[in-house]
């Protein structure tokens, strides 16, 4: 029998005493067990740390991580990401959690199989802080159809990737000058101009909805700092007035007075629009 390639697996967290020990246990769960869990405590002010020291004493997978400083996440990540010693790399958000145990050996075996694909991805079901379910969402699936969308929207999850560390190391990491709220639709853009790209049509994580006030200024300002990425990449990815079609979308969902009742709705609306 073949020895499984080594998986490391990356959490960045902050101040989330309340789930990241059952993020953490989503992974050791796992029934791909040749893992190492890397946790990057971004300079928690609450009991995160006490928390996660105390789950590393009963695993010996476990590598922590304390920054000096509070970082943006994708320069935690990229701090986990050069101290991992796996062939592939899966990230984790420290309030969400796994909710199929053989999520890492599926991705594993395609990567192993597909070598020119690059990066990987699966569906997420949407819960509110209390854990109920809102909804469920999966993402085009082959790699042609995901080039003609991935300027309209960022179609991989955090939680739901595995790639391969070469890769990360061939795009040179996130990027520092784009910012939090595009970091990780930078890093699968990158991704894209050296290999291929595959989703799961499979739910991988439930995924926290955090419905906070946003207001219209910082609303208009992602807008601002997306309509930027795209341009970065509208030569390598097709569909690039879509796209910005798209985003101006998104600013007048969140203008809407009654976007929460009128969310299947107006997601119905985007994609006849945009044959997304």
């Amino acid at each position: 029998m073949n020895q499984q390639p080594l998986v490391s697996v990356i959490v960045s967290t902050y101040n989330r005493e309340k789930y990241v020990k059952r993020a953490v246990e989503s992974v050791l769960s796992q029934t791909y067990k040749n893992i190492e869990l890397v946790i990057v405590d971004n300079r928690s002010t609450d009991k995160t740390s006490e928390i996660i020291f105390e789950l590393g004493k009963n695993d010996s997978r476990i590598i922590i991580l304390t920054n000096k400083i509070n970082l943006e996440a994708g320069k935690s990540y990229d701090k986990g990401i050069a101290t991992a010693h796996g062939k592939y790399i899966a990230l984790m958000t420290d309030d969400d959690y796994w909710c199929d145990e053989n999520k890492l050996e599926k991705q594993v075996d395609f990567l192993e199989k597909n070598s020119d694909y690059v990066l990987t991805g699966g569906g997420i079901i949407r819960i509110d802080k209390n854990g109920k379910e809102i909804m469920r969402k999966l993402y085009p699936e082959t790699d042609e159809k995901i080039r003609k969308s991935i300027l309209i929207d960022c179609i991989f999850v955090y939680p739901t990737v595995v790639f391969r560390k070469e890769s990360w190391e061939q795009v040179g990491g996130f990027n520092e000058d784009i910012g939090y709220y595009v970091g990780d639709w930078d890093l699968w853009l990158k991704f894209g101009k050296i290999g291929k790209f595959y989703n799961f049509q499979e739910y991988f994580v439930c995924y926290m909805l955090w419905e906070g006030n946003i207001s219209k200024q910082n609303v208009f300002y992602n807008l601002l700092i997306a309509n930027k990425l795209r341009r970065r990449y509208r030569k390598d990815y097709p569909g690039f007035k879509k796209a910005l079609l798209g985003g101006w979308l998104d600013y007048l969902y969140y203008l809407f007075p009654f976007k929460k009742q009128c969310r299947p709705l107006l997601s119905r609306i985007k994609n006849i629009i945009l044959g997304y």
